[in-house]
């Protein structure tokens, strides 16, 4: 693998795992109501394979940056699900990465969108 593509894969891992950190502020989820979040507000342009959604979470949980604990679902007590819950070092590592991204955003916008630009190329 090239270091192209491991920087590429290092930076969806990245987002992916800031998405989620962000998504269990609001609470524990199972790995499904993780996927179905992002999902529904990204107005559905990000779709979270499961291939890719249960590393992640694996990532996360051995940084201790989540935990995980199995419960029963709260409409049927006969199944049990993995929810995940944000750790005080998520938190502390999802300001970090909301901080980074949008200095990122702002730098790509600078470029992407230069003041007095008029949207020509010279």
């Amino acid at each position: 693998m090239s270091n192209e593509q491991k920087a590429r894969i290092e930076l969806l891992q990245g987002t992916l795992e800031m998405l989620i950190l962000r998504t269990l502020v609001f609470g524990p989820a199972h790995g499904h109501q993780i996927a179905r979040h992002i999902q529904q507000h990204s107005e559905e342009l990000l779709q979270v394979e499961h291939g890719s959604l249960y590393p992640a979470l694996h990532r996360l949980e051995k940084k201790s940056l989540i935990k995980a604990k199995w419960e029963k679902a709260a409409k049927d007590l006969k199944r049990e699900f993995k929810y995940y819950r944000l750790t005080p070092a998520g938190r502390k590592q999802l300001l970090s990465e909301e901080s980074k991204w949008r200095q990122m955003t702002a730098a790509i916008g600078r470029i992407m969108w230069p003041e007095g630009a008029d949207g020509q190329e010279g």
